[in-house]
Parts: C-alpha cells; structure tokens; sequence
C-alpha cells in the first residue's frame, strides 16, 4: 500500500481510526520538535569557526535552506539527501578504516586494546539503569529509519524500491552505526574528559569521531568532522520537514487536520504544511532562547519519546495487518513483500518500545529522596499527549477497533 503517509494510514485502516488520529499527531509533532533540535545543533556547530555571531542567526540560514530544498519538489528532496547520504558514507567508511588502524597501533602509535571496555565503571555504567538511559538517547538517532515508508507513495517503483531500500537500511545500520561505535569504544572511554557530558569539557566540536582522528594525528580533523556534521544536521532537518509536511498532508486528505494542509502547489508539494511546520519548529526553537530552557528541554525529551510511540504503532499496525490479511481470506504470495520473523518481529519491538517508554521518567529520581516532578513530566509528557489525542478522538467521533475481517485492505 504505497500511500503518503505510510503507518499513520495504517494504524487507522488496522487498528481504530482513534489510533491512526493519534498517530498521525504524535509523528507529526515529533519531527517538528527535531526541526528545532536541529537548528539548534546547526547554530551551535557554526559558533566554532565563527563564535562571535549569535547561533540563533546561523539556526535561521539553516532553516531557509531545508524549507528552500522541501519547496522545490519531492525529487529535490530526494536528490539533496541522495548527496548527504554519500558524504556521510564516505565519511563512516573512512572513519572506520583509520579507527582500525589507530585501535592496531599501526596509527598514532598506541595499542589500545579492549582496555577501555573495563575502565572505571565499563562496561556497564550506572547498572541496568544506565543501558536503559543509552536506548532512550540513541532511539534519538535511530529515528527516520522509517522514512522508507513514508516516502513509498511518491517514490518510483515502490514495490520493487521499498522492499529494496527497507534491506539496505538495516544493513546500513549494523554497518555504519553499530560497527563505527564499537570502534568508538575501543579508542575513546566513557570518561574522556573531551566528550560532552564528561563532567569536564562541555564543547560541540568535540565529536568522538574528531578524537579519534586526533589519536590517528590528523591536524585537520576537527574542521573536517565539523563540516560533517554540519552536512549531518542539514540533512535530518531536511527529512524532519519532509516527514512532517507529507504527514500533515495525509491527515488533511483523511479529515483528520484543516482541509487547507492537503492543498499542493504545481510541483505536488504541499506548501502550506510545509509553512506551518517551519514555524513550529521555529518557534520550538526560540524556546531555548528563553529563561532556562526547561520548555525547550521538555520537548526535546518529548521527540524522542514520540519516535518510540510511531514504533509502537508500526509493530501493532504490521501485526494486526498480517491478520487480517489471513482473515480476509488472502494467501502470503500475494504480497510482494514479507517481513522475516513475523510474528516474532513486531511483538519484540512492541516489548522494547513499551520498557524504554515506561523508563523515561526515571531520571526525575537523582536520589537521598529527590523527586524532579517537572522532569517526570518531561519525560512522560508525549504520552500523556498521545493519549489525549487517542481518548479525545474515540469519545468525539465514537470510533471503535476494528475486527481482522472489516479491516480495509484495498490498494489505495
């Protein structure tokens, strides 16, 4: 079913309608939200060659740029990250090469072996506790691995392209991410006092990708690597506007949001979601501009959460439709595509997202009896959105679940 939109239709034809409302929102706003996240970084990132100019004028060129590449058309779109992705490729490739090096001692001339797996409090810092705060901040970068389907409905070919695509991706992953930080963690400890959040040093330009390309002697690193992850905060802003303004558009084609987010200009993109969510996630932004940036904080926390929710709802949305499917009288070879591991699959990620949700407000506890109410909050607050969204729904329009036999199954 290749239709704009993707799992958010989806949670509607196999779930309850009420769901797929909620759905909808919840990915909307989440993408919103990391628009602000990523005019912020790209301001911050800025201030390293250029300090004495305030970041929030760098997060504005910013934003011009991704809302410039979203209004020409999909095949901008597609063309712009098709470029981004292969300067970050290139980049990991390299990366993972001279970390092989440095880690043998062939470069820089230290053998650093697996000690940094068992220094201080390695490998598992802070207990169970601690894992479970590692899977709420990197569920962070995982999110957009879903795009793939949300891009199905423009995209050319989609039952040959996306299944294609959807392959590549988990191995792009295991590859790219899961590979470059092991190498990480033979190279740089947990403490260097270089990494944010160490205690010590609180500097953006001090990437773990730019300490190890110091261990390796490499002068140049850190302008390079910054340039990179310049190219890399571009990038997720740009697909954040896109996700955000096919999605909006999707609901207003399906009476879920005003009839005006589903109009299009003359190149099928729809400018007016695409204006609206440049100033949401403009204004999410200025919220760290302001007092202490507790608001601002909140929604950071809350688009991290959010991406576990549409998690949530592929996993129940993919289980119900593989039911229903069989329901309904169909057989597995009509479908030009099966997930592997079904119905394992989907009940494993519906599990994992439900821990990591329910750990969020775990921090709020900072011990000797401390509660951060506020941060509760923060931490539980796209849920309790979520929900509002869902219940709101159901009692206003009295939608109910689905049977597997009713569920629409047609093409488009």
């Amino acid at each position: 079913m290749p239709i704009s939109g993707s799992f958010n239709a989806y949670g509607a034809r196999f779930v309850d309608p009420a769901f797929g409302f909620a759905l909808s929102w919840n990915y909307w706003y989440s993408w919103a939200l990391t628009v602000a996240v990523e005019l912020s970084a790209g301001g911050l990132i800025m201030q390293y060659w250029l300090p004495n100019v305030p970041s929030w004028v760098w997060s504005a060129c910013l934003l011009v740029v991704i809302v410039g590449i979203n209004s020409i058309s999909v095949k901008g779109y597609g063309e712009a990250e098709y470029w981004f992705a292969l300067i970050k490729v290139i980049t990991v490739v390299i990366f993972i090469i001279i970390g092989i090096f440095v880690a043998a001692g062939v470069l820089g001339n230290v053998n650093y072996g697996t000690r940094n797996f068992t220094t201080g409090e390695a490998p598992f810092v802070g207990g169970a506790l601690g894992v479970l705060n590692v899977f709420l901040v990197a569920g962070f970068s995982f999110m957009g691995t879903e795009l793939v389907g949300v891009a199905a409905g423009e995209s050319e070919n989609p039952e040959k392209n996306v299944p294609k695509a959807i392959k590549q991706v988990f191995w792009r992953i295991l590859l790219f991410y899961i590979f470059a930080i092991i190498i990480i963690s033979f190279l740089v400890p947990y403490n260097d006092p270089r990494l944010l959040g160490s205690g010590s040093v609180q500097d953006v330009s001090i990437s773990p990708f730019t300490i190890v390309f110091q261990h390796a002697g490499l002068g140049p690193a850190a302008d390079i690597m910054n340039a990179i992850i310049l190219i890399t905060v571009l990038s997720a802003g740009n697909s954040a506007l896109y996700a955000c303004t096919r999605t909006l558009w999707m609901m207003s084609n399906a009476n879920m949001a005003p009839r005006i987010f589903g109009r299009v200009n003359a190149r099928g993109v729809p400018m007016p979601a695409l204006i609206l969510t440049a100033i949401v996630g403009c204004l999410a932004f200025l919220t760290s501009l302001f007092g202490d940036g507790v608001i601002y904080l909140w929604l950071l926390r809350a688009s991290s959460t959010s991406g576990f929710l549409a998690w949530v709802g592929i996993a129940i949305s993919h289980y119900r439709f593989r039911r229903a499917f069989i329901a309904q009288g169909h057989t597995l070879d009509e479908l030009p595509y099966r997930a592997s591991f079904y119905p394992l699959g989907p009940v494993i990620a519906l599990v994992l997202c439900t821990i990591v949700l329910g750990g969020q407000g775990y921090t709020a506890y900072h011990g000797d009896g401390v509660f951060d109410w506020g941060e509760c909050i923060g931490g539980y607050l796209a849920i309790i959105i979520f929900a509002a969204l869902y219940f709101g729904y159901k009692i206003v329009k009295k939608t109910k679940i689905h049977k597997l036999t009713e569920c629409d199954l047609s093409r488009y």
